[in-house]
C-alpha cells in the first residue's frame, strides 16, 4: 500500500485547517485575556478613586481635629483664667468677712490664697468662710456666731476633713465633730440621730453609733467600732461640755431585754446659733424624757 503524500493537496488542506482553527482558539484566548486585564484596570483605577477620596477625608478630619483642638485649649486657657480671677475675687471678698455657699467654693483654688477655711451651717444651706468672720451682709437668716463663740464642738464640726485630721490626732473626736456634722448638715446624708419627744430634742442609739462608724472608717472591726463608739461619746460629752447627756434605755430584740446607751440632746440644752425646739407627746415618736 502506498503511503500518503504529506505535499497532497490532502494533507496541506487539513494542516491549514488546523492551524486556523489554533489561530481561532489564540484569539479569542486573547480576547477573553484583553477582556480581564481591562476589567482588573477598571477596578484599580475605581480602587484608586477610593482612595484618594478616602486620603482627602483623612486630609478634612485632621484639619477638623486641628481646629477643634486649637478651641479645647483655647477654652481651658481661657477657663483657667477665669478660675484664677474667680479665685482672686473671693479671696478678697474672704478676708473682708464674706461668708459663700459651700457649694460656690472651690478650697483647691484658694490654698496658695487662704490659709484656712471653715465650713458652717446655717438655717438656709451651709456656707465657707476665714474663721472668726462675720457676713457683712448677713445673709442666711440667722446671725452668725464668731467662731470663738461656738463649741468645740461645733468649731470642729465646720472643718473639713483634711482640716479636721489636722487639727485633731484623736480618732474618738474626729468620729465626734462629724457625727454632730452629721445632726446639723443635711448634705451630709448619713445621720444617725434620730427626733425625740417631750424633753429630748434629738437622740443617737450606741448601737447605731457603732454601724455608722463602721460606714465611716473603713477596716474597723465590729469589736473596735464597739470601743470607739465609748470613746466617741466621751469625746461627745467633752467637747459639748456637757450639753450632751447619757441615758440607758430597756428595749427588747428578738424577745430579750437589753440595755443600751443614748446620747441625748435635750430640749434645754444651751447650744450657740441652734434655737429650742418644742415638742409635744404627740410629736414625732421617740425618746421619751
Amino acid at each position: 500500500m502506498t503511503p500518503p503524500n504529506p505535499n497532497s493537496d490532502a494533507s496541506i488542506h487539513d494542516r491549514l485547517a488546523q492551524l486556523e482553527a489554533r489561530i481561532d482558539d489564540l484569539e479569542d484566548e486573547n480576547d477573553a485575556l484583553r477582556e480581564t486585564v481591562t476589567e482588573q484596570t477598571d477596578q484599580i483605577e475605581a480602587q484608586n478613586k477610593q482612595i484618594d477620596a478616602q486620603n482627602e477625608q483623612i486630609d478634612a478630619l485632621e484639619e477638623e481635629n486641628n481646629r477643634l483642638e486649637a478651641v479645647a485649649q483655647a477654652a481651658l486657657k481661657k477657663a483657667g483664667a477665669n478660675k484664677d480671677r474667680i479665685a482672686e475675687l473671693q479671696t478678697r471678698e474672704l478676708e473682708k468677712g464674706a461668708h459663700f455657699l459651700a457649694g460656690h467654693v472651690d478650697p483647691d483654688s484658694l490654698m496658695d490664697r487662704v490659709e484656712r477655711l471653715e465650713r458652717f451651717t446655717k438655717e438656709d444651706d451651709t456656707y465657707m468662710r476665714i474663721p472668726n468672720s462675720d457676713d457683712p451682709l448677713d445673709r442666711g437668716g440667722s446671725v452668725a456666731l464668731a467662731h470663738g463663740d461656738l463649741l468645740p464642738i461645733q468649731q470642729l464640726a465646720q472643718m473639713d476633713d483634711d482640716m479636721l485630721r489636722s487639727s485633731t490626732n484623736s480618732l474618738p473626736a474626729r468620729l465626734a465633730a462629724k457625727l454632730w456634722r452629721a445632726r446639723t448638715d443635711p448634705s451630709v446624708g448619713d445621720n444617725p440621730w434620730q427626733k425625740g419627744c417631750k424633753s429630748v430634742r434629738e437622740y443617737v442609739k450606741a448601737g447605731e453609733m457603732k454601724h455608722w462608724i463602721r460606714r465611716q472608717e473603713s477596716g474597723v472591726s465590729d469589736a473596735y467600732a464597739k470601743k470607739l463608739v465609748s470613746r466617741t461619746i466621751d469625746a461627745l460629752l467633752e467637747l459639748s461640755k456637757n450639753r450632751l447627756a447619757i441615758r440607758r434605755q430597756t428595749e427588747r430584740k428578738n424577745g430579750l431585754p437589753y440595755t443600751e446607751r443614748r446620747v441625748l440632746l435635750k430640749t434645754d440644752a444651751s447650744i450657740p446659733g441652734e434655737t429650742t425646739e418644742t415638742m409635744d407627746s404627740t410629736g414625732t415618736a421617740g425618746v421619751h424624757g
